[in-house]
């Protein structure tokens, strides 16, 4: 069950206020009878028109950014700009960030307006493993990588983290995937081996990654894409 005006929201452009404007002067019609009042709640079987046009429950959006830095992931901020400046969309304030990245971090940001689907994806249960690119400020040791593929402690937590898959690309390069959400999780990671992340890019998350996106570019996901979680 859904209230009438959040419905008509969701699936059109127009606010709240302009559903209830529109119920008053008997525009709204709910299994052919005239609503005036847009909070009653009403189910997926219900038909809904306004001024003589069918209104159907909203399609869920799936989409995918490559960030730049200087972005913020919330939908909202005074002082920097957010990810959901950089999307071309309609009804921009019903999407969610799936999994944020820090200011100065770039790469993949999952987007979507799908409550369960972006649970599944930030889940720590699901296990999705998420591939970095990892430029450090120092030369990194063979120990010290093994130490992320076995499973660090971070400061101030008990657990170790979930072991790492680690790829050496240079000398102070890495690709770093790991399954885990922890706050500041891959700085952190480095920190707890005297290291510092001086530059972090977020290549995939699960099966869905960059492709040929331009920093500051979105795509939809496909329906095999979007399924994989």
């Amino acid at each position: 069950m859904i209230r009438l005006d959040k419905f008509i929201a969701s699936a059109t452009e127009l606010s709240r206020k302009q559903v209830l404007r529109s119920a008053r002067q008997g525009l709204v019609k709910v299994n052919g009878t005239v609503q005036k009042d847009p909070s009653i709640k009403i189910n997926e079987n219900d038909h809904i028109s306004i001024d003589g046009e069918t209104v159907s429950a909203a399609r869920p959006r799936y989409f995918v950014l490559n960030k730049p830095q200087g972005y913020v992931c919330t939908n909202q901020d005074d002082e920097h700009p957010t990810v959901l400046e950089l999307l071309d969309e309609p009804r921009k304030d019903q999407l969610q960030i799936c999994g944020r990245l820090d200011i100065d971090t770039t790469g993949l940001v999952l987007i979507s307006d799908d409550g369960q689907w972006n649970h599944r994806v930030t889940s720590p249960n699901k296990g999705q493993g998420k591939c970095y690119y990892v430029c450090l400020a120092s030369d990194i040791s063979d120990e010290d990588i093994e130490q992320l593929r076995n499973g660090i402690r971070l400061q101030g937590e008990p657990k170790p983290c979930k072991p790492a898959e680690v790829e050496r690309l240079f000398s102070n390069e890495l690709n770093v995937t790991i399954s885990e959400g922890r706050y500041h999780q891959v700085k952190r990671m480095f920190g707890a081996v005297n290291n510092r992340v001086i530059e972090l890019h977020r290549k995939s998350v699960g099966q869905i990654d960059l492709g040929d996106l331009e920093e500051g570019e979105y795509r939809e996901l496909s329906e095999e894409e979007a399924a994989s979680f």
